[in-house]
């Protein structure tokens, strides 16, 4: 038995402290070891602190540790070290048991009359682990500071007293990194900035950040204080003033096509034509860059992108969807682009050239383009794939007539008028347009290999993926056969792929409202053979079922012109009582009941499916297998109708029906724990079938996996229901192991963070990638999900105000823009809230800072300009581009302006913040220009 068994053990049997030392002891003595092994201290105080998160505050577990902190079993050194971890990750979250436990850190600290170098750092380590464990208190201190203060816990006063002490061991900081030691100052700046601190704590956090500040030295401060004062110029107006580095910022466009790209599905991604290039229009206004420098911008934000696309694992597309988006859909875009901008007076041929020629001179992120993709298998004939990207890319640039081809010959003479894909060369064989070509090849009867031969030509050849969404629109989605239109559907859910490019070609909410206003309209009253309509039917279902999942559209309702339509039918999974269900439902559900689990009727026969619409079936279908359980149980049917039940929804006739059906008796097994039998004995047979369709089973393993895995689940008798089978096929149809081995089963699939640290870390690797040119990316609605937006705009605030102490306010200044303006689908707009509910709080904390504050209300003028001017350029785009008023902040800027103008003039006598925003705005003629509501 392992000393972390022999706690666990104990605490568990009721053991007291001082029996579980005695043990301990002994444990000690039988393995030959002594007191202070590595095996002994930090053992006790990892399981312990592991024991504190599942029981918090528990009285039995803090007597243990404070037995083992007095009896030398556990240095004190040791937990501090590792109740600081544990404090800041997931695995403790009450605060009165963080308070105690670091009031017994303390005590065990002041007990034991040593100084803190002493105790709670150890006399033997180097300065650098000190840094590191003082980091940890920082950051604990922070998270003490955002729990509501209670009179149950002192938890912020406990914090501050540790922190307090461990500052006073760093009395001699050692030469370290720069970005560390700016890091750290960043830290503590920020926490002096944004908390107000006991006097002892702060005094102690001051002294702190002037030693790193002069370890840094004056060069770092000098290169800080220049970038700010070259920031405010660009921020207050003066965007025509770009220094030698502009040319080579990645922050900008990298977010833009990072957002066109992540939120392909939506509104403004990139396959919505109009509105995609009226944020290219916008970021070209209010950056204030000529067309040249914009296209040199977005290109090598796009090679940026591929390169940093390394697949992570075999189920990662990022950088096929990468390739098809830069060389299949990024041309097109421009062009379309260039046309407006020519609308517009803006007439530059040869713009791109000179960006394409900026290119070359890239040639080690060239390189890099080139090894990812050559590390990906796009298909079976990809004839590009020995092409230099570049190649690739100036070849598309040429097709969509943005180059010219003297120049691309000039460039690369391997790209000739008769450079031809092998989708092209066929094309023209058959003397037709490749559209015209693709939608015959998709159209005709064709073997499941003809089928997937073509589908690889159609990944590999990013110049075709225009025209297949193309042939897909035209002669599929507004056709009349329902056959062909079925046939195409299966196709596209079965190639996960072709729903990417449509994503990238087409608006999808269009697609999806083209195919659920069938499926709501739809019956088979007059149809000659309503099996093999409910069939098709079927396909079409499962066709838009996978797309609101893919691409997490949660939208309740569609809408086109004048006409709403509902898709919860499409994801319903309630299980109604019988006086509840819809009126439709309720006519026709005892005649189905009767048809599917009365082993003494006829089946499923065309009357009953005539008068039974799909969005109906789909409606009821989890009723009926409630209804079925709840008749086995009372002996009304005996098992054989159950499966013949069952047997019916696993053909093409009804298993489209499926996901609701698995997902109600999911929440059942779920509600009632694996005491339900007649469920579980429902999903054993349904899921473990060979002829359950691959497609529900990949909607339907997420869910699966979440019951399976769960902690009742391991306790199930594997006579009642196959748990392993059904988890081992889970996963094996996610493609997390292909065998569905047991050791795919028991890795962890959620990483050790939670889900709330989620937008603290996007924040972060956006500035950590900014900082090494990669492409930045923050999922902006993801993190709003996680956390209110108010929350999110103040720890995005805190981010950015330790990055400003770091000298990055360009950064901060580009990151801001995209996080507060750039629109986007089923997110509320933030740019208002901030504006008008978060800013006040910020300028009544820089009111009440008693440090130097100019940096902070620096980059405050400096994001209040940006963001109104980039609004308002970006409102006049979306305005000329998609001729239509679009309020996409849900107020226009100059509503915004007008508040925020009247907010600071009302606060400018009582608010020194107020009053100096206030005088820098007012006194910048192009934003005055802009925004006259400034005007002094």
């Amino acid at each position: 038995m392992s000393l972390a068994e022999l706690t666990r053990n104990s605490y568990h049997v009721g053991i007291n402290a001082g029996q579980w030392l005695d043990l301990c002891k002994l444990w000690v003595e039988q393995k030959g070891l002594s007191q202070d092994s590595p095996n002994v201290g930090p053992v006790i105080s990892e399981t312990i602190l592991k024991l504190c998160g599942t029981y918090d505050a528990d009285p039995v577990l803090q007597s243990y540790l404070k037995g083992a902190l007095s009896n030398g079993l556990l240095p004190i050194s040791v937990f501090v070290a590792n109740f600081l971890q544990a404090a800041n990750s997931p695995e403790i979250h009450s605060a009165s048991t963080l308070d105690r436990l670091c009031r017994l850190a303390l005590d065990a600290h002041y007990a034991s009359n040593l100084p803190p170098s002493g105790s709670l750092l150890s006399l033997v380590v180097p300065q650098s682990t000190v840094l590191n464990t003082v980091h940890d208190a920082l950051v604990f201190l922070r998270n003490a500071y955002s729990f509501p203060s209670s009179k149950f816990h002192r938890l912020s006063a406990s914090a501050s007293e540790l922190v307090t002490l461990l500052l006073s061991c760093t009395t001699n900081i050692p030469h370290i990194p720069t970005a560390q030691a700016m890091m750290y100052l960043g830290e503590a700046n920020d926490i002096l900035h944004t908390i107000r601190l006991s006097s002892d704590v702060r005094q102690a956090l001051e002294t702190f950040a002037l030693s790193l500040s002069l370890l840094i030295g004056d060069d770092a401060k000098a290169e800080r204080e220049a970038q700010l004062i070259h920031t405010m110029q660009l921020g207050l107006g003066r965007n025509d003033v770009l220094d030698p580095n502009t040319e080579a910022d990645t922050v900008t466009c990298s977010l833009l096509l990072q957002s066109l790209v992540s939120s392909r599905a939506g509104d403004y991604g990139a396959g919505s034509d109009l509105e995609a290039v009226a944020l290219l229009m916008g970021t070209i206004r209010w950056t204030s860059w000529a067309p040249g420098v914009f296209y040199t911008q977005i290109l090598l934000a796009a090679l940026t992108c591929v390169a940093g696309s390394s697949p992570r694992d075999a189920r990662d597309d990022s950088a096929f969807i990468w390739k098809a988006f830069v060389l299949g859909r990024l041309p097109r875009l421009l062009h379309m682009l260039e046309k407006t901008l020519e609308r517009h007076g803006t007439n530059e041929h040869h713009a791109m050239h000179s960006a394409l020629s900026t290119m070359l001179q890239h040639s080690e992120l060239l390189a890099r383009c080139d090894k990812v993709l050559s590390r990906t298998r796009l298909g079976t004939e990809d004839s590009n794939i020995q092409k230099p990207f570049l190649s690739q890319l100036m070849q598309q640039l040429r097709v969509v007539e943005l180059v010219d081809q003297q120049f691309v010959i000039t460039m690369d003479p391997t790209l000739t008028t008769e450079s031809m894909s092998r989708l092209q060369s066929e094309a023209a064989e058959h003397n037709c347009t490749l559209e015209n070509y693709l939608e015959s090849r998709l159209t005709a009867e064709s073997s499941e290999v003809d089928s997937q031969v073509l589908f690889d030509r159609i990944r590999s050849e990013p110049g075709s993926h225009h025209f297949f969404a193309a042939a897909c629109l035209t002669a599929h989605f507004r056709a009349g056969d329902l056959e062909i239109l079925s046939h195409l559907m299966k196709i596209l859910y079965t190639h996960d792929f072709a729903l990417d490019i449509l994503s990238l070609h087409l608006k999808i909410s269009d697609v999806l409202f083209d195919a659920i206003h069938l499926l709501t309209d739809y019956d088979c009253e007059t149809v000659g053979d309503p099996q093999t309509a409910s069939s098709h039917l079927g396909n079409i279902v499962l066709f838009v079922q996978v797309v609101l999942t893919k691409f997490r559209i949660s939208a309740s309702t569609l809408k086109k012109g004048d006409t709403l339509l509902r898709t919860d039918f499409l994801r319903s999974s309630r299980v109604y009582h019988l006086d509840d269900l819809p009126p439709e439902a309720k006519s026709v559900f005892p005649a189905w009941f009767k048809a599917i689990f009365d082993t003494s009727s006829d089946g499923i026969e065309d009357t009953i499916l005539r008068s039974t619409r799909p969005r109906t079936l789909l409606q009821m279908s989890a009723t009926l297998f409630s209804q079925a359980c709840i008749a086995r149980q009372e002996n009304r049917i005996d098992v054989d109708a159950l499966r013949n039940g069952v047997s019916y929804f696993l053909e093409p006739l009804l298993n489209w029906t499926l996901v609701g059906v698995v997902h109600a008796m999911l929440f059942e097994v779920q509600q009632r724990g694996f005491v339900a039998t007649h469920p579980l004995e429902v999903l054993r047979t349904l899921l473990l079938a060979p002829n359950c369709p691959r497609v529900v089973l990949r909607l339907c393993s997420p869910n699966i996996l979440r019951l399976m895995c769960s902690k009742r689940a391991q306790v199930v008798n594997p006579g009642v229901v196959d748990i392993e089978a059904i988890k081992a096929l889970a996963f094996q149809t996610l493609g997390l192991k292909k065998d569905g081995s047991t050791a795919a089963q028991e890795a962890p699939s959620i990483p050790p963070e939670t889900f709330l640290h989620l937008p603290r870390r996007e924040i972060r690797e956006a500035f950590m990638f900014a900082r090494e040119r990669k492409g930045p990316h923050i999922d902006v609605a993801r993190c709003l999900t996680i956390i209110t937006p108010t929350k999110f705009l103040l720890l995005f605030w805190s981010e950015l105000c330790v990055a400003a102490n770091l000298g990055e306010i360009e950064t901060c200044r580009r990151l801001a823009t995209f996080v507060l303006v750039t629109p986007r689908s089923g997110a509320p707009p933030l740019l208002p809230l901030f504006v008008h509910n978060v800013l006040p709080v910020l300028i009544a904390r820089i009111d009440q800072q008693t440090g130097d504050a100019n940096t902070n209300i620096d980059l405050m003028v400096t994001i209040a300009s940006t963001i109104l001017s980039a609004a308002l350029h970006l409102e006049w785009a979306i305005q000329t581009v998609c001729s239509e008023q679009k309020v996409i902040a849900g107020q226009t800027s100059a509503m915004i302006a007008r508040k925020l103008a009247s907010d600071l003039r009302a606060q400018k006598t009582n608010s020194r913040t107020s009053a100096v925003m206030l005088q820098r705005l007012s006194g910048v003629p192009t934003f005055i220009a802009n925004f006259p509501v400034f005007m002094p």
